[in-house]
């Protein structure tokens, strides 16, 4: 078995708020809440993550609404799949999760897929999380592409606070690997981003923590016009939670 992908923390505080009961029955699943509360982000710094905010080395790189995905190849053979700790069967297609291999297949053709070693990234597709970005077909993206490919360039234009990225979240995080399929579709639509993923690939080679997040789904405004949340401010007033728990 594979090691699973390490967690990647939110650079900002997080405290969990309560809902309305009843808008919650209502609500809830459509947000993808299992509970009557909401896990959201405070204009704090999460210890550690000083750097996210202040290094010029950080860059801002799209989180594709998918599911993680790690390969292991030796000599052009897959030799393992792995989601997060759940080893997938490549060879289980009568019953198993063809899609996966789809999206890795796919990906192999387009030259995604490294001949030796390991790789992660995301899948997605038809079957994953509703499909956001209207694919006919499962494919799977390594992280090492976003990086390159799915940087929010004008990320280093404004100052990195909590109300710019709070107001870039809500109207202009659009996502760039939409964008580009739309762009050669002849498309004029635009789909917004799940979040980003900050990476900082000096403090990476330095050993230091070099991976951060944050979504959409983590600020107030995603849940305000369907769930009444009951004592938030950005400063932070609620219960403090254990990140595993919700991340």
């Amino acid at each position: 078995m594979m090691t699973d992908f390490p967690k990647i923390q939110c650079p900002l505080l997080r405290q969990t708020f309560p809902v309305n009961r009843e808008q919650f029955k209502q609500h809830g699943s459509s947000l993808k809440l299992r509970v009557p509360e909401v896990y959201l982000v405070i204009d704090q710094v999460n210890p550690g993550y000083e750097w996210v905010f202040e290094d010029p080395e950080t860059i801002a790189v799209e989180k594709l609404d998918g599911t993680n995905i790690k390969i292991l190849l030796e000599k052009g053979r897959l030799l393992e799949v792995q989601n997060r700790k759940n080893i997938i069967d490549p060879l289980q297609i009568m019953h198993g999760k063809t899609f996966i291999m789809e999206g890795i297949f796919r990906s192999l053709d387009k030259g995604y897929v490294k001949e030796n070693g390991e790789q992660v990234g995301e899948l997605i597709g038809p079957k994953v999380q509703g499909n956001p970005y209207q694919l006919d077909f499962h494919e799977w993206y390594p992280f090492e592409k976003a990086i390159k490919d799915l940087q929010y360039r004008s990320f280093h234009e404004h100052d990195r606070t909590f109300d710019n990225w709070s107001s870039w979240f809500q109207t202009g995080l659009f996502s760039r690997f939409f964008t580009k399929r739309a762009s050669k579709l002849g498309l004029d639509t635009k789909v917004m981003a799940e979040g980003v993923v900050f990476y900082n690939l000096k403090r990476k080679e330095q050993g230091q923590s070099w991976m951060a997040k944050l979504r959409r789904d983590m600020y107030d405004w995603f849940y305000s016009d369907r769930l009444t949340i009951e004592g938030y401010t950005k400063e932070g007033t609620g219960k403090s939670e254990d990140q595993e728990k919700f991340d």
